[in-house]
């Protein structure tokens, strides 16, 4: 195989995929998100032109019999989810879920041995995980499926479990932060276990967008290590890479790799008082970054139909709140932007798993006196000063990175962007 040849994704609702952009970085080829019917898909695997694809979970059931032989990774898992075309037309059907959860709990140093797990969902993902950590040696493997009129049924039986496994696509965007399940019994009866005081050992989720499931969101804040999915899926196109070009891709690579997804994909959102510069920093960042900047209070006035001071007067500001987080909840589920927030964002806590889903939260910090109302309602009613008494302790416990604004707007947005790269081992531009 050539890095010249045709390779791609096929399935159906794909538009979450990171995948192009991936295969771009450690494969250096075109890839294209190939949306098709089961049956078209079927078709396309016999007939189509191609050299290497990757198979939707949804459709690896289908594709499977049209595999001329299969490696001892399919038969381990009993899943394909990358095809290669060979030099005389016959398919090789391969797996790369066990290679990616095998890379995801090396990345994050995670020793199953004699622990128990569970596994949420039934898929593909979910047999893989159960092979990697039956193969390393735990205990206890418990799979829970989610078919059914009962999803989970009889989870309650292994609220003992040390680690617990998010293999199910709830909440995979768009459907984001959705959870299907609570941590919380988890950690409790954790914590009444005679000698260990700390609930699970860890979360391991396979979601990688967005990159905080809402089941990783919840396993934070109960103060539960996790490990996100980002890895494993950078683990997979590393492999599909090697399949389909013959070249090695070596660990420096891939983590490079995994680290520019990460960045690329974060928003960058910016919280602030009132006229805290969050939309002229943010234009500013965006522009470097060659990022989409979307401002939220921008967009509020055409979700309620009427102005925001329209909607303060009208309504009041409990009305407007829950505007503002019904339009924050559309946009910060996408990735890659540059977001502003109102002012008044953090006053209510829902927000919070919104703009964390996804993002890196900046607070931008501006002296007092350089905080103006100018026909901002909050300001108005309440005054400057009160208002930043409130709202200061938010901003510093939503924030991740703080950054003063008190050097010129293009002096700012370059600290701005340097201070995010930080958060992913990034030198500085």
């Amino acid at each position: 195989m050539t890095q010249q040849g045709i390779y791609g994704l096929i399935g159906e609702n794909l538009s979450y995929s990171f995948s192009p952009r991936i295969h771009e970085l450690l494969g250096g080829y075109d890839y294209k998100l190939m949306e098709m019917d089961r049956e078209q898909a079927a078709q396309f695997v016999r007939e189509g032109e191609w050299d290497g694809l990757n198979v939707n979970k949804a459709y690896q059931d289908a594709i499977l019999p049209l595999c001329d032989t299969i490696t001892d990774a399919v038969r381990k898992v009993g899943s394909i989810n990358a095809l290669v075309k060979l030099e005389d037309g016959s398919i090789c059907g391969h797996n790369t879920d066990y290679f990616g959860f095998s890379h995801l709990l090396n990345t994050y140093g995670i020793d199953v041995m004699g622990r128990k797990v569970v596994i949420l969902g039934s898929g593909s993902v979910a047999k893989a995980a159960h092979a990697v950590i039956n193969d390393r040696g735990a205990a206890e493997v418990v799979t829970i499926g989610e078919d059914g009129d009962t999803p989970f049924e009889g989870i309650e039986e292994h609220y003992d479990a040390e680690y617990v496994v998010n293999a199910t696509s709830t909440g995979v965007y768009p459907n984001c932060p959705d959870s299907p399940i609570d941590l919380e019994p988890f950690a409790r009866t954790g914590e009444l276990r005679e000698g260990y005081g700390d609930g699970l050992f860890v979360f391991i989720d396979t979601v990688y967008n967005p990159a905080r499931s809402g089941l990783s969101l919840q396993a934070e804040k109960l103060g539960i290590p996790v490990a996100g999915g980002l890895p494993m899926f950078v683990a997979q196109a590393k492999a599909s890479v090697e399949l389909f070009t013959g070249r090695r891709i070596s660990m420096q690579q891939m983590e490079a790799a995994q680290r520019r997804i990460a960045f690329e994909a974060a928003n960058i959102v910016l919280v602030a008082m009132p006229s805290g510069g969050k939309s002229t920093i943010g234009a500013l960042v965006a522009e470097k970054l060659g990022r989409e900047f979307v401002d939220i209070d921008n967009f509020i006035p055409e979700a309620a139909g009427k102005s925001i001071p329209e909607i303060f007067a009208e309504e009041g500001e409990d009305a407007f709140r829950l505007i503002e987080t019904k339009v924050t909840a559309d946009i910060c589920k996408e990735s890659g932007r540059v977001v502003a927030c109102g002012g008044g964002v953090v006053t209510k806590p829902r927000n919070y798993d919104l703009l964390h889903q996804n993002g890196i939260i900046v607070m931008l910090r501006r002296p007092l006196e350089q905080l103006i109302c100018d026909g901002r309602p909050m300001s108005i009613s309440k005054g400057v000063p009160r208002l930043a008494r409130e709202r200061a302790p938010r901003y510093l416990a939503w924030a991740d990175v703080t950054v003063d604004n008190t050097l010129t707007p293009d002096q700012v947005a370059d600290r701005v962007i340097d201070t995010v790269l930080t958060c992913f081992d990034m030198e500085p531009i």
